[in-house]
């Protein structure tokens, strides 16, 4: 395993069991350091992102789960006279860029020999976690807000996972899974265990390989709980530290307005976000009024390394909508890095990728 240690008390993450938090502190856990990358560690014949399985931190002979995820377009258009590459995240095996991390966190759990474990999603971490538990015959519990995508409800419990619809906001069904965290059962959360981020730095080295082994000039992606950018950083962090390329991107980081904590203390000139009013908004996938990883990717971005921004809800369906007359059908939250291209064209490092992060057809009007 690559070294996790608590961010608080630096203890070290236990060989033999999968708590959630730390067990002296209550600290988060994170990787310290970060598994480094090596181009000449690089598998070839492996399946989609399972190409950089040496780059996960997981330990010699770990079990491996996978759905084929990874390996997904960059597709490239012309907006308002810029090139911008779409990375196509909803085009993973369960719709969502939460197959990257949920394959790497599974195969942990599954290196735990855990057998039931719980998670609390507003819908595609749940959905990614019960097809990637399904896969390694670990039974499943997912606790949603009531008002999660009835499609999406849909897939969680068509992968046999047991579903725990929790009334309010989404910050109830994160109270509800971790009384039974607390309780005992482990709790494969995406937002507090720190495996799956390196799974998602594969977005950024495929981005790489994609674009020539060269870097773009800015990535813009949708935060909630912080974990897709604080990822994708990490991974051009590791290659610019491997000296494969000259700088790192821009960064952008978007948040819909109706529920901003991270962009809040950014403006504010804060290095950890406070807990805001959790507002309803279309975009459900960022509706996170407490996010875990806030602090570590306010940190990482600091030294004008690059900016947050919110968006109203006014124009996150337009936006969704012509990304539809581009071809390309995602969902609200998606909609959120084409709504922040438009509102920085010219004003940020070109080329822009945008990260779509889940497709349409989890969408319920």
């Amino acid at each position: 395993m690559g070294s996790v240690r608590c961010v608080k008390c630096h203890f070290s993450y236990p060989e033999d069991s999968a708590p959630y938090r730390c067990p002296r502190c209550d600290g988060v856990f994170d990787f310290d350091p970060f598994p480094s990358f090596d181009s000449n560690k690089i598998t070839p014949a492996a399946t989609g992102m399972w190409r950089y399985e040496n780059m996960f931190g997981l330990p010699v002979g770990n079990p491996q789960v996978t759905l084929g995820e990874g390996n997904t377009p960059l597709l490239w258009l012309e907006a308002e006279g810029e090139a911008v590459g779409l990375k196509c995240e909803h085009l993973n095996p369960t719709g969502s860029y939460k197959d990257r991390g949920s394959a790497v966190l599974v195969s942990h759990l599954m290196g735990r020999n855990v057998r039931l474990a719980v998670e609390d999603s507003s819908g595609n971490a749940g959905a990614s976690f019960a097809a990637y538990a399904a896969r390694a015959g670990i039974k499943a519990r997912v606790f949603v807000p009531e008002s999660a995508s009835g499609p999406k409800r849909k897939q969680i419990e068509q992968y046999g996972a047991e579903l725990i619809r929790v009334p309010g906001p989404r910050s109830e069904a994160a109270k509800a899974v971790r009384q039974q965290a607390d309780a005992g059962i482990p709790y494969a959360s995406h937002a507090y265990l720190p495996f799956g981020l390196a799974g998602i730095a594969t977005i950024a080295y495929e981005i790489w390989e994609q674009m020539g082994r060269n870097a773009p000039g800015s990535i813009i992606a949708p935060v909630g709980h912080g974990g897709l950018l604080l990822g994708v950083v990490r991974g051009f962090d590791a290659l610019h530290a491997a000296g494969l390329i000259s700088k790192q991107p821009y960064y952008v980081g978007v948040q819909a307005a109706a529920c901003a904590p991270i962009v809040q203390a950014f403006d504010a000139g804060k290095s950890e976000p406070e807990m805001v009013a959790e507002q309803a908004t279309l975009a459900e996938g960022v509706r996170v009024n407490t996010p875990i990883r806030g602090t570590a990717l306010l940190n990482a971005l600091s030294n004008n390394q690059g900016t947050f921004i919110s968006v109203v809800e006014e124009e996150i369906l337009p936006a969704y909508a012509e990304l539809g007359k581009c071809g390309i059908y995602v969902e609200p939250t998606s909609a959120l890095a084409w709504c922040a291209r438009k509102l920085l064209n010219g004003k940020i490092p070109g080329p822009v990728v945008a990260i779509l992060t889940g497709t349409g057809l989890k969408y319920g009007e």
